[in-house]
């Protein structure tokens, strides 16, 4: 069966079509800043660059006509890879927030929705999207739809370590707890390292860093998320490219009297102003990563306290577990900045890591970089979050 997978972000949409009798990439792309006049439109075929379309403008009005630009290039003649429509069995989507409703990934029905929705409140950037994204490829496709979610993953959380000290109440009425996300990451490169620890789940201890333009750190328990830093929103936790991570509270309140800002102005402040964007001009981890070596005091402040961050909380979470087996970095940042991962490891040195530099000088490859015989190990470990959606869309559609 070959599945389609899709991403659907406020303004864009991310594509992947995998054939599921070998977990191969047939295709992949983005369509860009739809319902606008400058939209464009990427494609590219795993194994025939004759067939990539870069970058090219076209009028894509809303989520249904990017959605039938893709299906319509995936069959093209010239761009595609399948001879009809009918080869794909199943679309699975990628949806932010699912609440507490949703502890694993489900096939899309009218109440599926209503909850997807319901979770607007939570993730008022992602949630409206995802649903377009549904939506769209419901009106199109005569196939199931599989809606797979980040907060999933962490539903294993004990309630100790996912409530706030807030008034009971507002977690019964308002559901005000912490979630956490990027869950198919985390849930990915945390099995395929328990498969390097040996294959067995029961009494590992893995903390799992994704780290990108959006970061987040998990404690992963048997197999099973025990605690991570994001919270009710993707803001919480470490510094990130435009977000500020966790702050003081009465930072918020603070700034929004002293500059006379709204509930919303001081969110977009938070949210897309902040992190490194806020603290060196730019959100480009790899600008920051030249400007540090060339002498930039501030690039070089935000790689000491993202280190700092992930120590503190690496550290904490091995305390929380009683022990750690395994550290793993992934994502765009993690699996391509190897100086972090040595600085971190170095810092680390009191739980038992040691890093071979010659092993942890690589960039986006699955590789062991801590020397034989350390007491925790320490991987990099590529995430394959479509791959994730994808196997979850299978099982699903198997079992109906």
């Amino acid at each position: 069966m070959k599945i389609l997978v899709i991403n659907a972000g406020s303004s864009s949409l991310k594509y992947q079509l995998i054939d599921m009798e070998n977990e191969h990439l047939l295709a992949k792309g983005i369509c860009e800043q739809i319902g606008d006049d400058n939209a464009t439109f990427t494609h590219k075929v795993d194994d025939d660059e004759s067939k990539n379309i870069k970058k090219m403008p076209y009028a894509m009005p809303d989520h249904s006509a990017a959605i039938q630009l893709v299906l319509d290039t995936l069959v093209d003649g010239e761009h595609g890879v399948i001879k009809s429509m009918d080869e794909i069995g199943a679309v699975g989507h990628r949806v932010l927030h699912g609440g507490e409703k949703f502890s694993a990934s489900v096939l899309v029905t009218e109440q599926v929705k209503e909850t997807i929705k319901e979770c607007f409140k939570f993730g008022p950037l992602h949630n409206p999207a995802n649903l377009k994204g549904i939506e769209a490829c419901e009106g199109i496709m005569d196939v199931p739809q599989v809606a797979v979610f980040d907060t999933g993953f962490h539903q294993t959380m004990p309630d100790y370590a996912y409530m706030y000290a807030l008034p009971y109440e507002f977690y019964e009425k308002d559901g005000i707890r912490r979630y956490g996300f990027h869950g198919t990451s985390h849930r990915f490169v945390s099995g395929r390292c328990i498969e390097l620890l040996g294959g067995k789940a029961e009494g590992t201890k893995i903390v799992t860093c994704h780290l990108g333009n959006g970061s987040s750190i998990s404690a992963v328990k048997d197999g099973k998320c025990f605690d991570t830093t994001m919270g009710l929103t993707p803001l919480e936790g470490i510094l990130m490219g435009t977000r500020c991570g966790s702050i003081d509270p009465a930072i918020v309140t603070t700034i929004m009297e002293e500059h006379n800002l709204s509930p919303k102005e001081m969110d977009t402040l938070m949210n897309k102003k902040s992190g490194m964007l806020g603290l060196t001009g730019t959100s480009d981890n790899r600008t920051i990563e030249q400007r540090a070596k060339e002498g930039d005091e501030r690039a070089k402040l935000v790689e000491s306290m993202l280190c700092h961050q992930l120590t503190k909380y690496i550290g904490g979470f091995a305390a929380a577990m009683g022990g750690v087996d395994a550290v793993v970095f992934t994502g765009g940042i993690g699996e391509n900045n190897p100086q972090y991962r040595t600085r971190v490891g170095k810092l680390l040195e009191f739980l038992g890591t040691k890093v071979d530099e010659e092993k942890n000088n690589c960039r986006g490859k699955e590789v062991e970089f801590s020397v034989e015989g350390s007491k925790v190990r320490l991987f990099v470990i590529p995430t394959n979050e479509e791959l994730v959606i994808a196997r979850d869309t299978l099982a699903i559609v198997n079992a109906l």
